[in-house]
Order: C-alpha cells, then structure tokens, then sequence
C-alpha cells in the first residue's frame, strides 16, 4: 500500500487527477484519485491601504480600526494597514500611526504591513512592534518611479539596501515590490529577460519577498506565465508574489495563468475597489478577494478565511 500512499501525496491539486506512475519494480500504475481540499501554501495579503487611498473623502480613523480589525480576525496571512507617505501626497494615509496602535491583535495570526515609501517612512514603521512587514516600491519602468516616489532607480536601489539592512536589526522584513513587471504604458524598455535582471537585483541588495506588480493593466495571460515561470526557475528562494490591478472580466484568466506557472501569493481587496493614483491613467481597481476565492475553490484549494464578519466595503468607502 505504500505506493498508492505515496501516489496520493505527489497528486495535483485539482478535483480529481488521472496519473500514470513508475515506480521501482512496477511499470506502470493507472491511478485516479479525489484531490484533498489543501491550502498548498496560498498566501493571501488583503490590502484595505490600497483600497483606502483613492477615496476622495476620509475615511474617519474609528471605521478604518472596525474594518482592519474584522479583516485581521478573518484569517488572512497579512493585512496590509496603512501607509507612512507624505500627507499631502496620500492624506487619507496620514492616521495610519493612529490605525496601528487602536487595532486589537488578539486572537489574530495575521501579518500587519504598512508601506513605506523611502527611508523615512521606514524608519517611522520600525517604531511599532506591531508591524511585521514593510512594503517598499520600486519599478522596471523609471518613468513610473519618478512619478510614484521622485526617485531614479539608482537612487532607489541604494536605499532599498539601506532599508533591507535597517529591517534585518529590528527583525522585520522589507517586501519590495516590482512594478510595472508586465510592461508598461510610458514607453519605457521591458523584457521578460528586465524582469529576471531587476530580481537578480533585488535578491543581491537582501531582498527575498517580490510580489510583481501590474496597475496599468499590461499584464496578459502570456506575459504573467513567461515572467513567473522564468523567475520561478531562477529563484527557487525568494517569495514571488502577483499585486494586480485589472477589469474583472480578464482578472481570472490572470490568476490561473500566474497559479499555473506557480505562484501561491496573491494581494486583494474585498470588492476590487482602489487603485494607483501615481500612474497618470485611468484607475483601475485591484483583484478582488472572492474572485481570487472562487478561483482556488474551483481548484479544490480552502483559503480558509472567515468573512461573513466582515463589514461590506460599500458601508466602509461611502461618506458617513
């Protein structure tokens, strides 16, 4: 019986998989077995701060606490809680220190993360024991760096090392995204090959989480499998991740094109809502959480998430 046990462990997940399987002393085994509802290491990074940064109207401090709090008791691997930038750029971001400290963490085995748009930034979100992950922008398009942070990528690289290092002494980690990882709207060169360079990049200054990013809606179903596949083979260590801005109708076809060449980290928020304000273009909303859910459920996949408690976000975005 040991074989058949060990054919049910290697067997993918989907809800049902026919295999053919050698095995030492037999020539073939014809199998077909249910698949197990598993989590397959999904992360999912529910990111309110991306949601909350594109409404025109703030969002009083007490209703972002609620609706955090009712995300970090969801079961979600990190929630993403706000952002230390300038107030005049993002000012719905400007109580986010107010945020951090009135949430309650108990019963909760979610990451906080805040993102942080230079060194300054940084330093401010080291000073809370709360938060386990820093979010760090850089880009493979430098005219979109320019416009996100008023930096050039040299620049940008320089202090991403110096942050990295600043994260390491306070035991927390730096979660540096790659924007406009799928192309870009500006001209700007990009390959497949770019993609490969920036990470090697990345990886030498310390970096080891990576989600790519898409806000302008380059990303397509052949660019996401060429880029993960590639990445995925070249840097079997550092956690890649998908952050996708997309129209919902083409969101699902970009998901299972990033699952399929293997990535298991996803950002959503509930109700697709938010967006870039940075880029110049139209905003286009981020992947929305039950998009994503749907999808894994149609792989047999349990995300494991308790959302029924959590308010709805049209109660959250809307004066009042």
């Amino acid at each position: 019986m040991k074989f058949l046990q060990y054919a049910y462990e290697i067997q993918q997940i989907t809800l049902f998989q026919e295999k053919y399987l050698c095995f030492p002393g037999i020539t073939l085994i014809h199998i077909f077995v249910p698949a197990r509802k598993v989590m397959a290491g999904i992360k999912i990074i529910e990111t309110p701060r991306d949601a909350f940064q594109c409404i025109p109207h703030f969002i009083p401090t007490a209703k972002k606490i609620e609706y955090i709090h009712a995300l970090l008791q969801a079961g979600f691997d990190t929630v993403e809680a706000g952002s230390f930038v300038s107030a005049n750029a993002i000012p719905q971001m400007a109580d986010t220190a107010e945020v951090i400290k009135g949430l309650n963490y108990e019963g909760s085995t979610s990451r906080i993360m805040v993102l942080a748009a230079n060194r300054k930034g940084v330093e401010t979100a080291l000073d809370f024991g709360e938060i386990d992950d820093i979010s760090y922008p850089f880009s493979a398009s430098p005219v979109f760096l320019q416009k996100n942070i008023r930096k050039a990528q040299v620049e940008s690289l320089l202090e991403t090392e110096q942050c990295v290092a600043l994260c390491e002494k306070r035991n927390k980690r730096l979660v540096v995204y790659l924007t406009m990882a799928f192309g870009n709207p500006y001209g700007d060169e990009w390959s497949v090959g770019t993609i490969v360079d920036w990470a090697a990049t990345l990886q030498q200054l310390g970096v080891r989480c990576i989600p790519l990013s898409d806000i302008t809606g380059e990303a397509d179903a052949q660019k996401i499998t060429e880029v993960f596949t590639a990445l995925n083979a070249e840097f079997p260590d550092i956690e890649f991740g998908l952050h996708l801005h997309s129209e919902k109708i083409s969101a699902l076809q970009k998901v299972d094109a990033a699952w399929k060449a293997g990535c298991r980290r996803f950002d959503t928020v509930l109700g697709g809502h938010g967006g870039c304000p940075m880029t110049g273009k139209e905003l286009l909303g981020n992947l929305d959480t039950r998009v994503l859910l749907d999808f894994l459920a149609g792989q047999g996949v349990s995300a494991d998430l308790n959302l029924p408690d959590v308010p709805r976000p049209a109660g959250i975005f809307t004066p009042g």
